[in-house]
């Protein structure tokens, strides 16, 4: 009954206006001429200047107060059990924590802190499943967590990666962190996944936690992951010059994470813009872990690599979005009509030293977050996590 008179009542029209600054997750167009987005079932249809819109009919209108309007943040390494809750830090609410850091989408790099997490073949499957069933039907706080990410345990055949992915499993957990450590049987079962539409990663560097073990270049260059999962360490990094190696040898992509060596990161982001492959440079968290969870770790990462590598602030926000967002087949990461109506709202903090948001950010400071959106609706408003916000925008209608 409630679903009939919701779709008795017509499509949620969202507008968004008076945006002061628009970032679009694009590294070709990091910046859009546009001041105003309106969006329909949560989906954006409509992006550029006011007078040029159709705003009329909104269910639900934000003012932007002339903040900025970026893309959700995407996290993409995060290591989720079950719910808003980790057992590594035996820590409640983290995820809500995060989105007050501007992350909307989070990606698992398989559910490793799972107590007695089982390493047979049934199990690892049997888990997989579950873990992206429980995070599909109970969104904490509205986030997307792409969970059920397995790995990879020797006696896996192909079948068994056709099953996962009839299954709707999407992602491999971190290749290394099971049994399988080798560079052969890697490739076998990462070429299988890759077969059946299954993006994958890899742990690269030191050992993080019991059984897992030393990735170096030489087995991340023979695995052929999608992603080189943490190429800066989680949290011990490999030498520079292997580092560089796995820049220049392969095209996959080069994850940078909180949770790793900072220095690493820079290493590899010079690299990679020296190369003209900054499209390669996604950002995660790499929580929780043993220190801790980080809910402004993606923001720290944007500050980081803009203040420290020399890149733009508005492209270190594409390596949050949009790069990631295409290199893992996400519908949301861009500000592009047809993705989803993900938003994080910005602006500098109270008393930084810059005049506007992305001059704050490239002296190394971390905006505030005014408010996000998902799927078309407002999800949280001044963030409690960040330095607060020199202006907010608010919801004016609906």
């Amino acid at each position: 009954m409630a679903h009939e008179e919701a779709a008795a009542a017509g499509p949620s029209k969202l507008v968004v206006r008076n945006i002061g600054l628009m970032l679009s997750g694009d590294l070709a167009t990091p910046i859009l001429d546009a001041d105003a987005l309106v969006a329909i079932d949560g989906r954006i249809s409509a992006i550029g200047r006011a007078a040029d819109l159709d705003l009329s009919g909104a269910t639900t209108v934000i003012d932007a107060n002339g903040v900025t309007l970026a893309p959700g943040l995407i996290d993409s390494h995060v290591h989720p059990v079950a719910g808003d809750w980790t057992p590594r830090q035996n820590q409640l609410g983290w995820i809500d924590s995060c989105l007050h850091g501007g992350v909307t989408t989070m990606i698992s790099a398989g559910e490793v802190h799972t107590p007695g997490r089982p390493r047979d073949v049934v199990g690892v499957k049997a888990m997989a499943i579950y873990a992206q069933r429980c995070f599909s039907s109970f969104r904490a706080s509205g986030v997307k967590v792409h969970a059920g990410a397995p790995v990879i345990e020797p006696g896996l055949e192909e079948k068994d990666f056709a099953e996962l992915a009839q299954a709707g499993i999407r992602y491999l957990g971190e290749v290394g962190l099971g049994g399988v450590k080798d560079g052969p049987t890697a490739r076998k079962m990462v070429a299988w996944a890759r077969k059946y539409g299954i993006n994958s990663t890899i742990h690269t560097g030191g050992p993080s936690i019991p059984g897992s073990g030393l990735i170096d270049k030489d087995i991340v260059l023979e695995a052929d992951t999608d992603v080189i999962g943490h190429i800066n360490g989680g949290h011990t990094a490999l030498p520079d010059d292997q580092i560089r190696c796995l820049c220049e040898q392969c095209k996959r992509g080069l994850e940078l994470v909180h949770n790793g060596n900072e220095r690493a990161a820079l290493v590899t982001l010079r690299a990679a813009k020296e190369l003209n492959q900054l499209d390669r440079v996604i950002l995660g968290t790499d929580a929780p872990a043993g220190s801790g969870v980080q809910p402004l770790g993606i923001l720290r990462m944007i500050s980081l690599l803009a203040s420290l590598g020399e890149v733009p602030a508005e492209i270190a926000v594409c390596f949050a979005t949009g790069n990631t967002a295409r290199m893992r087949a996400l519908d949301c990461g861009l500000i592009e009509v047809g993705r989803a109506a993900d938003f994080v709202f910005l602006d500098r903090a109270q008393h930084s030293a810059g005049r506007t948001l992305l001059e704050s950010v490239a002296l190394g400071d971390l905006p505030g977050v005014g408010m996000t959106v998902i799927d078309g609706i407002v999800r949280s408003q001044r963030s409690r996590n960040t330095p607060p916000a020199t202006r907010v925008p608010s919801v004016v209608t609906g």
